[in-house]
């Protein structure tokens, strides 16, 4: 019980198993393996010969497997997400990972095999309900095959990636989770310091800005070394698989072409100045000033209502706003709160930031944040909150086709966002507090649209220049630089700690290129709020809709009865004037 903030819930992952030592677990590990083993026994070489109906028997099979394994999987990287300093959690989400591993390398046979048959004969086979049901699965199957290799290689890479890919990931997490930072007489974890970049004392932002960049600086090596050979790894993967370029393969995953790609982050650079540049100039005067270090980026204004908020009252704020919208949304919503389905005091060794575990369509998903209540943290609960309802409402396509490609992924958490933020300024007292919670809104859009694609412009810069051979820190930092200049404008001045604040980004580690999606999820919410705000009709029916149907349909299909389309240059552009309108209403505050 934290006095200021109240009782802060915690996970209860029995939900998912009883114990990492349970007999449940065991059982499941066990029996996983047996189905494993008899599916490659039924099916393995067999699968040109089936009818439709013997087809969908089978992948109804799979699914149920994969849900099983999908279970296993979700309980120990969340039990390690609890603490990620503790050697005992590693070893257990190891072990079980490989445990995984070796189920699924029998596996393996059976998307290539679907992958060899040809068009015409899958489409007879579609004829057969039982297949057609899967036929979305399929359909995002089919994408792959020009980049599949031989069957042998194939098992040989998904055997070796908890040796690899995996293991490059684990240790930059349990460095990040491990490393503490000197603040005058406390050792911070990296939530904890990271969260004083957004106090109202210059003297503490500093003070921490300075404390991070040190203790980065001095693990360089670490993330350097561990970001060159992801790079590397990543690049004779693509070359294997002959992807034009190192974005391909996760545009591909997103079920988005590389030219809707392109668009996006054509119109938000072009947008950079009157974006962000004209934004933080804009700040730099109100803070009386010329320049503002690079510190005072996510500083508060004066008149910023820094009071802490209690748990009870952030879930009040953020229901109630989903309630307004939709009281369906918000009873979804409600099912999250008082259940141990959010874990979200900060604790050390506990794993940064924030994020919803989708885990299995048989249970439900996880909410981990690391709440102290500031503004900022109700809204990371209004945006993991979306994404948590819209888990459970795409939870009805089964467990192949419940996960939504992650340029929508983001939609359902950037629109609680926006419904929780449009409700706190309809009730903002004065001019004051209107300036400073647009002023916190600007900063976060700006935060998702723009620095996001920056990080996606670091990122692309950073895979191209590896291909000429291992990058120094010093030559990361570089790229790293001049992305930063050119995206926040001249309204700020970097001390040289700064050339290492590449080095905390997950998501380069975890799922390169990831980053755009934000950017995409933003603008879409922005243009798909300006169709609610003109009151097109049944918006709400068609939105919970969109959400249900998880990964079943694509960006066109789903934007369609909203008369959107993200194909569109202009369809950004749109988007992006929605923050450049805001930036206008500063102006004449």
């Amino acid at each position: 019980m934290n006095a200021v903030l109240g009782d802060l819930p915690t996970w209860n992952l029995a939900d998912l198993y009883s114990s990492p030592t349970g007999t449940d677990l065991d059982a499941d590990l066990s029996r996983a393996a047996a189905e494993a083993e008899a599916f490659a026994r039924d099916y393995e070489g067999k699968i040109a010969a089936l009818d439709g109906k013997a087809l969908g028997g089978a992948i109804a099979r799979f699914e149920a497997l994969s849900d099983r394994m999908g279970r296993i999987g979700s309980y120990a990287s969340l039990y390690y997400a609890q603490n990620m300093a503790d050697a005992e959690r590693g070893r257990f989400s190891q072990n079980v990972s490989e445990k995984l591993t070796d189920v699924g390398t029998k596996l393996v046979f059976f998307r290539l095999e679907i992958n060899k048959l040809e068009d015409a004969d899958l489409e007879a086979k579609l004829k057969a309900p039982e297949l057609a049901k899967y036929a979305p699965w399929l359909r995002d199957l089919r994408v792959y095959r020009p980049h599949q290799l031989s069957d042998e290689l194939e098992k040989a890479l998904h055997e070796k990636y908890v040796v690899g890919r995996a293991a490059w990931s684990r240790l930059f997490d349990e460095t990040i989770a491990r490393l503490r930072y000197p603040f005058r007489n406390e050792m911070l974890s990296e939530p904890q310091i990271l969260d004083k970049l957004s106090s109202k004392d210059p003297e503490i932002r500093k003070e921490a800005a300075k404390s991070f960049g040190k203790v980065q600086g001095e693990n360089v090596a670490i993330f350097s070394l561990v970001t060159n050979t992801l790079a590397k790894d990543k690049e004779i993967d693509d070359r294997w698989r002959k992807y034009p370029r190192p974005q391909s393969a996760m545009n591909l995953a997103n079920v988005v072409e590389d030219e809707v790609v392109d668009a996006l982050a054509k119109s938000v650079k072009a947008a950079y100045p009157k974006l962000a540049h004209r934004y933080y100039k804009l700040k730099a005067k109100w803070f009386g000033v010329e320049t503002m270090p690079y510190w005072d980026r996510n500083a508060p204004l004066p008149e910023h209502d820094d009071r802490v908020i209690p748990w009870k009252e952030a879930e009040r704020i953020v229901l109630d706003a989903y309630g307004a919208f939709s009281p369906e949304l918000a009873s979804v919503g409600r099912k999250f709160f008082g259940t141990g389905w959010i874990d979200a005091p900060a604790r050390p060794g506990k794993s940064p930031g924030a994020f919803a575990h989708p885990t299995v369509p048989s249970a439900h998903p996880y909410l981990l944040l690391n709440y102290q209540g500031k503004s900022r943290d109700v809204m990371t609960l209004a945006h993991e909150l979306g994404h948590g309802v819209h888990q459970v409402l795409a939870a009805g396509q089964g467990a192949l086709m419940a996960d939504t490609p992650l340029t929508l992924a983001e939609t359902a958490s950037v629109f609680g966002e926006m419904l929780t933020f449009q409700s706190l300024l309809k009730s903002a007292p004065d001019k004051a507090t209107r300036k400073a919670m647009l002023a916190g809104k600007v900063e976060d859009m700006l935060n998702t649209v723009v620095r996001q694609i920056a990080f996606y412009d670091f990122e692309s810069r950073l895979h191209m220049a590896r291909r000429e051979g291992e990058l120094t820190p010093d030559a990361i930092g570089e790229i790293w630089m001049a992305v930063q200049r050119e995206s926040l404008g001249p309204a700020f001045t970097f001390d040289e700690e700064y050339k290492v604040y590449w080095t905390y980004i997950g998501h380069f580690i975890h799922s390169p290129f990831y980053v755009y999606a934000y950017a995409f999820g933003d603008c879409l919410v922005n243009s798909l709020y300006a169709a609610y705000q003109a009151g097109q009709p049944d918006f709400q029916a068609k939105y919970l809709d969109m959400l249900r149907a998880g990964g079943v349909k694509r960006h066109k299909e789903l934007l369609a009865p909203f008369g959107l389309d993200a194909s569109d240059p202009a369809f950004w552009d749109k988007g992006l004037s929605v923050i450049s309108g805001f930036v206008d209403e500063l102006e004449k505050l």
